[in-house]
């Protein structure tokens, strides 16, 4: 009898430990597909000034069709696609939730890359190289592999879900999120809250941001100036007066900069200013004319005011300090957007436990085992100023934890590791989002249920 017991122990054993392979088999079988579908989606060149759209639309439509998503293709502008995929909740008068990424990504250097930046390829460690792999094609991809979890294992939403993948963020997406949030396509949509990019974060705690600094001024200042002889001295030369300008702009920057080196305020709470280009002299088609000075110099620069700056002030410090007429000098703003709303409220999304969206956030991550900076201001700007602007609730967020922070930068990875997780993470957020029933009163809501 006791040699009949231990043989049912060893066969029940035996079945445990096949099944636990078979589990662990069949998890790493689905981990190479989500991992090789995150390398095809960055394997798509939508790099501007001329990104390559229809491919990346082909391919989100056909995950789209895998998972069971209604779809629609928006053209607000020629050749400039936004892609509308919905999942429809049982409470269709509810606020949706809507989940947005942009398909376009800067431009690489690919001779400065460790690997072709549009390649994927992934090393021993696990890390995926690619433009887009940060910023943020990654996020699009989480969402979808999120949505194909939670329709696997039969979730029902309550609130009907939207994922929304728009072009031209990487170019202030004025033919992409502007145009859409600004449509009527948008507004049949019903949106009660939008997540959309944040940041890689250096340590174990993932970050979150509520708000952004201004989207950019883009300052171009020029001088003007007799030209002369390469060997000639005088005053008031267009480089002279150029020069100078720099040298007051840059000394500005570095006030603000020793504020954040010293530890008085963070980056998003300061004024940033960077030159981006120098524009001078006469070319020749191995270079400049050396014996002779310009009679014109240019200089751009990107600034980013925090919430808290005096606008009116900094324009008043352009016109008589950065670029006087007293020196021949004169400015213009190839972009200028508000950090305000007309009533003069910076545009935020209140991130604390008097809002629900931001509670259910929190508490999602923290399940899965999640750590959280506080809530943050976003440094750069996104596409979720235009949902803000609109009174939306808006977070960004992108679950890139123990991830050095390269969007932009060469040699832009993302550890596989860390993509896996993320969709794990966004799996909560989304079934806590979709699941989430304030107080209803109205009866036809009700009798939806």
């Amino acid at each position: 009898m006791a040699d009949k017991n231990n043989f049912k122990t060893l066969i029940s054993t035996l079945t445990i430990v096949l099944l636990a392979f078979s589990y662990a088999a069949k998890s790493e079988s689905q981990h190479s597909q989500l991992i090789h579908r995150f390398q095809q989606y960055l394997q798509i060149n939508t790099a501007q000034p001329t990104p390559n759209y229809m491919p990346a639309v082909d391919f989100i439509l056909l995950q789209a069709k895998s998972i069971g998503l209604d779809v629609q293709v928006l053209e607000y502008v020629k050749s400039k696609p936004v892609i509308l995929l919905t999942w429809q909740g049982k409470a269709k008068s509810l606020p949706s939730i809507l989940l947005n990424s942009h398909t376009d990504v800067v431009p690489a250097e690919k001779e400065k890359w460790v690997h072709e930046p549009f390649s994927a390829h992934k090393d021993s460690n696990g890390d995926i190289y690619a433009r887009g792999s940060q910023d943020m094609k990654c996020v699009g991809l989480q969402y979808l592999e999120a949505l194909r979890n939670l329709k696997d294992k039969g979730f029902v939403p309550l609130r009907t879900i939207h994922v929304s993948f728009v072009p031209d963020e990487e170019i202030l997406g004025r033919d992409g999120a502007q145009m859409f949030v600004g449509s009527k396509d948008f507004d049949s949509l019903n949106v009660g809250v939008v997540l959309d990019e944040g940041l890689a974060s250096p340590d174990e705690n993932y970050r979150v941001f509520y708000g952004e600094r201004s989207a950019p001024w883009w300052l171009v200042v020029k001088a003007v100036g007799a030209p002369g002889h390469g060997s000639k001295l005088y005053d008031n030369s267009a480089m002279e007066n150029l020069l100078k300008s720099v040298e007051i702009i840059m000394r500005f920057r570095a006030a603000q900069f020793d504020l954040v080196k010293a530890g008085l305020a963070c980056e998003e709470e300061v004024i940033s200013v960077n030159p981006v280009f120098l524009k001078a002299g006469t070319p020749t088609p191995t270079g400049f004319v050396m014996n002779l000075q310009p009679s014109e110099a240019e200089a751009g620069f990107d600034i980013r005011l925090s919430l808290g700056a005096n606008a009116e002030s900094l324009e008043k410090r352009i016109a008589e300090e950065w670029a006087p007429a007293s020196r021949n000098m004169t400015f213009q703003f190839k972009e200028k957007e508000p950090i305000k709303n007309k009533l003069g409220v910076p545009l935020v999304t209140v991130a604390n436990h008097s809002n629900p969206w931001w509670t259910l956030l929190e508490a999602a991550i923290l399940k899965v085992g999640g750590k959280l900076h506080k809530p943050e201001i976003f440094p750069a700007a996104t596409d979720a100023r235009f949902v803000r602007r609109r009174g939306i609730a808006a977070f960004g967020f992108s679950p890139m934890a123990n991830t050095p922070i390269l969007l932009h930068d060469h040699n832009e990875f993302l550890n596989e590791a860390e993509y896996l997780k993320g969709v794990g993470v966004y799996e909560a957020i989304i079934e806590s989002y979709a699941s989430y029933m304030e107080a209803v009163e109205d009866r036809d809501t009700l009798s939806e249920l």
